[in-house]
């Protein structure tokens, strides 16, 4: 199965998460990351007195989960590699934690009742570090913890240079490193990935609206033209970013590691080879 667990489930992947927690680290309580899980999934779906429920149709709860599934694989990975330097069991929940609050920039205040959270796509990742830098201080987080939250959550983004990130010390860079790496793989090897590129157009549409950019200045036209862009995005600018910037932490994703196939990969290959199928089926009433 993959994923090997329901990203639409947040039950699931909290039980999963928590599950490859306790192997990792033996002995070490949960509470946090259980604390954690029910906090984020109340937020995205309207539990939080002062923000409304997430209603995109592409950033929902569950991109938010198939990121949380792919980054404790690939930190799974790694720790079981036995790399230098490891991960703590702190180190690792924060890295959970970067993951869950990542896009929660997208939710809008009750008392904005215009267009959706993705009129914030272009400033998301700002709303994202301002909202977890106010709400982890209720789990407990002090400042240096906050920081490395925040660096991560800060690699996210396609504009986002990640050699420009300060970071406090070589572990806040390899969470950085996984945390974009997953948002990257976490939505682009999913199943119905080919199918929800539409509502990533719309999410930028009204993003486009909302900054009120000309026709020219707006880097996709239509959803058409989104779903022909998607192979060159991966091939020339997703994958080398992945090698690249990220340091290739998508390598931990292998089952084997280190020469074990990468489901990761492989289902990011089918959905290529699918947009691409559909890129060559001639338009109905087309010649």
């Amino acid at each position: 199965m993959f994923p090997p667990v329901d990203t639409k489930d947040a039950n699931a992947i909290a039980a999963f998460v928590g599950s490859a927690f306790t192997r990792m680290y033996p002995g070490e309580s949960r509470a946090w990351l259980d604390r954690l899980f029910r906090d984020v999934q109340g937020f995205f779906t309207g539990g939080h007195p002062d923000y409304g429920p997430v209603d995109l149709q592409y950033h929902d709860l569950e991109h938010t989960l198939q990121a949380t599934t792919c980054i404790c694989l690939l930190l799974e990975g790694r720790h079981d590699s036995g790399v230098i330097p490891p991960l703590s069991a702190r180190q690792f929940e924060l890295a959970i934690a970067a993951t869950l609050l990542h896009d929660t920039g997208y939710l809008k205040l009750r008392s904005d009742r215009v267009g959706t959270g993705a009129k914030y796509t272009f400033y998301h990742v700002l709303r994202s570090c301002a909202f977890a830098a106010s709400y982890l201080p209720t789990l407990g987080a002090d400042e240096i913890e906050i920081d490395i939250v925040l660096g991560a959550i800060s690699c996210t983004g396609p504009a986002r240079e990640i050699n420009l990130v300060q970071f406090r010390d070589p572990i806040g860079r390899v969470i950085g490193n996984a945390l974009a790496t997953a948002d990257y793989l976490g939505q682009m090897a999913a199943a119905d990935y080919p199918d929800r590129l539409e509502g990533l157009f719309s999410e930028f549409q009204e993003s486009d609206d909302f900054l009120h950019l000309p026709p020219q200045r707006r880097i996709f036209k239509s959803a058409s033209d989104l779903l022909q862009r998607t192979p060159a995005f991966w091939e020339k600018f997703v994958f080398p970013k992945l090698e690249l910037e990220c340091q290739a932490m998508y390598r931990f994703l292998a089952r084997p590691y280190p020469q074990g196939s990468n489901p990761y990969l492989e289902a990011v290959d089918r959905n290529l080879a699918e947009i691409k199928r559909r890129l060559c089926v001639p338009a109905i009433g087309g010649s």
